[in-house]
């Protein structure tokens, strides 16, 4: 069973979110909406699927990486998000919520070895 299939998203911390995203699109040229940018890609092993890569900067005071007190959270592309969950328990690995759907894939919460908070996203192949 594969893990990890790619980076699906880096969320950050910031002063001021809007001021952040526009700073990219001007300088970096970023295209940027209201929850960052999206990055597409694609495959080498199965190229006919696409990925995707979101950056998004959030408010300072954010409670979405809690419980982690980090500035930052990965979300990490996988494949088969229930059977990970199930080996992740059996390893020991510490699951924060339940899996949750919508209609772009699938969502859970862990925490890594230094308490970190890492998003697990099993997207829906388009």
């Amino acid at each position: 069973m594969k893990r990890v299939t790619g980076i699906g998203g880096v969320f950050f911390k910031c002063e001021d979110p809007k001021t952040v995203k526009d700073w990219y699109q001007k300088h970096l040229g970023l295209n940027t909406d209201d929850y960052g940018a999206t990055f597409e890609w694609r495959d080498n092993e199965k190229p006919e699927v696409k990925g995707r890569t979101q950056w998004s900067p959030f408010p300072k005071d954010t409670k979405y990486f809690a419980p982690s007190e980090k500035e930052f959270m990965m979300n990490y592309c996988v494949e088969n998000l229930e059977q990970l969950v199930k080996v992740l328990k059996e390893e020991g690995v510490t699951i924060l919520d339940e899996i949750e759907s919508y209609d772009y894939g699938k969502f859970v919460h862990i925490l890594d070895v230094e308490g970190n908070k890492v998003e697990l996203w099993e997207p829906m192949n388009e």
